[in-house]
């Protein structure tokens, strides 16, 4: 069969390519229907990245934040209409004991391969995972959710000290996300997000303390800690954790910075903390976050972070809800429709 990709060519410039699509052993033909935008592709849209990142990884499908409904299923693990999430992690060949998102020879949808802006996907069944019972909307963000799943697994991991005072710094989507996993997993922890945004520390209801980073008390500390930041936010985000963390904690690096970042080695080494690199998901991580989002309160949570657009119907709405999205202060979804 024809299967229509649409591809960014340059920044703001979205191509229609026609190519055959069939179905191989073992996969999943799946139709996408809901996709939500993440940072990520927005740099690629709007041509944020260095000019030989984009030579290089141009053209590509954006989009890894995909729920859609089997079309067919020839070994027959799924019916045709099940609501389904794509995992857009494309694990190596590597030993079982590396992360599948970290291993070597890995990709990803989106970054240096298609993602999910096609009429179809086939997808190995591995790469599909069953999304009953969670409204369309909320559902296309479990990429988003299952990152933050995939840091928790890894301070489980990593974490020297037993210490439940958790720090996030960032009152973005993903800091939103974070306290609400967190809080799923440990609903009697002291959970404290820093940002700089008081409308936005407003919605953290679920948190035990929002705090604008400018007035942190000096008393303040935590046992573990998340940087959510990203960009030029990274260097400071890191400075306030390591001057506030207690001895032997974990911190998590999860924003992304397209410039090194300083950090102050002297105080990891003299307070002995553990710093952990978390990026991106694999299956066991969808996995989590799909049972979270059954949740009815949880799904009710992340409701309020999410904005609905129009549906995309034409290549002319893909600039446009990329365009809605920068005014949105959380995430924003939109219904697929091309």
């Amino acid at each position: 069969m024809i299967n229509r990709i649409y591809r960014l060519v340059e920044p703001r410039t979205i191509d229609i390519d026609f190519e055959s699509l069939s179905v191989a052993p073992g996969q999943v033909l799946v139709a996408p229907q809901y996709m939500a935008i993440c940072h990520a592709d927005q740099r690629y849209f709007q041509g944020a990245r260095p000019k030989e990142v984009l030579a290089r990884k141009l053209p590509m499908a954006l989009i890894h934040e995909c729920w859609g409904r089997v079309v067919n299923d020839p070994d027959g693990r799924f019916k045709s209409g099940d609501a389904v999430v794509l995992i857009p992690n494309i694990p190596g060949r590597q030993p079982d004991i590396y992360y599948e998102n970290y291993g070597p020879g890995s990709g990803f949808a989106s970054s240096g391969y298609d993602g999910f802006m096609r009429e179809l996907v086939a997808l190995d069944a591995d790469r599909v995972v069953a999304a009953d019972g969670i409204a369309p909307k909320v559902a296309a963000i479990t990429e988003f959710v299952s990152v933050a799943e995939h840091a928790l697994a890894r301070l489980k991991a990593a974490q020297v000290t037993p210490g439940r005072r958790f720090a996030i710094l960032g009152d973005g989507a993903m800091g939103f996300t974070l306290s609400m996993v967190l809080r799923a997993a440990y609903p009697k922890a002291e959970i404290s997000v820093l940002g700089r945004h008081r409308e936005k520390l407003a919605l953290f209801t679920q948190a035990s303390h929002a705090l604008l980073s400018d007035d942190l008390p000096n008393d303040f500390v935590c046992d573990q800690a998340f940087d959510c930041t990203g960009g030029n936010g990274s260097t400071a985000a890191i400075d306030t954790i390591i001057d506030h963390i207690m001895p032997e904690g974990c911190v998590m690096l999860m924003g992304v910075s397209e410039q090194p970042v300083a950090v102050n080695t002297r105080m990891v080494l003299e307070r002995g903390l553990t710093l952990v690199g978390c990026s991106r998901s694999g299956r066991a991580d969808f996995e989590a976050a799909i049972k979270l989002l059954q949740e009815e309160r949880f799904a009710r949570a992340f409701s309020r972070i999410i904005y609905e657009d129009s549906p995309v119907e034409h290549v002319a709405d893909v600039k446009r809800v990329f365009t809605t999205d920068l005014g949105t202060p959380f995430k924003t979804v939109f219904r697929w429709g091309m």
